[in-house]
C-alpha cells in the first residue's frame, strides 16, 4: 500500500470539530459526562476515514473490528450548550492487535477532557482478538510518527490517562 502522507496531519494529530446540542447537555446546560464518549467515537471514525482506511472497510474487507478494550477519561472543565468544540486523536502506540489514543477534547477556554483509549482488534465473528490489517496499520503508525512531541499543542500524558499495556 502506498501511503498519501498529505492525508495524515502534519503534526500526527487529527482534529475533528464539533458543536454541543441541547441533546449533549445535562438540566444545567453542560455536556453530560458520557456525551464526551459519544465525541470520541465519532472523532475516531473520522481519522480512520481521514487517513483513507475507513472502520466500515475494515469490518467489510478482513472481518474485524476496533472495539474499546479500556478507557480513562479526566475531566477538567465542562462545555456549555452551544460551543465549538474541538477533539484532537493523537495515535500513542500501535501493536499488533492493539492501539492506545490520546483524545483530547477544547472549547475556546481550554482542555475540557482528555481521554486515555486503548482499542482491541477483533473478529466480527466471535469477538476473538485479531491482527490490525496491514494498511490500517501502516496509516496508524505513519500519524503516530508525525507526532512531535514540544511542538504546538503537546503536553505530556497526564497520569490518569497513560493507559497500562
Amino acid at each position: 500500500m502506498t501511503i498519501n502522507l498529505a492525508s495524515i496531519p502534519p503534526d500526527g494529530r487529527h482534529r475533528y470539530a464539533i458543536r454541543v446540542y441541547y441533546e449533549d447537555t445535562d438540566a444545567g446546560g453542560v455536556v453530560y459526562h458520557a456525551t464526551y464518549l459519544r465525541y470520541a467515537e465519532r472523532a475516531r471514525t473520522e481519522a480512520l476515514r481521514d487517513l483513507g482506511v475507513p472502520h466500515a472497510d475494515m469490518v467489510e474487507r478482513f472481518g474485524v473490528m476496533f472495539m474499546v478494550r479500556q478507557l480513562e477519561v479526566d475531566y477538567e472543565r465542562g462545555a456549555r450548550l452551544d460551543e465549538a468544540l474541538t477533539v484532537e486523536t493523537e495515535v500513542l502506540e500501535v501493536g499488533g492487535a492493539t492501539m492506545r489514543l490520546r483524545q483530547t477534547v477544547r472549547n475556546k477556554d481550554g482542555v475540557c477532557a482528555v481521554l486515555g483509549v486503548r482499542l482491541a482488534c477483533v473478529r466480527v465473528e466471535g469477538n476473538k482478538p485479531g491482527r490490525i490489517p496491514a494498511p490500517w496499520r501502516e496509516r496508524l503508525t505513519e500519524m503516530r510518527s508525525r507526532r512531535v512531541e514540544g511542538g504546538p499543542g503537546w503536553r505530556p500524558t497526564p497520569s490518569v490517562v497513560d493507559v497500562p499495556g
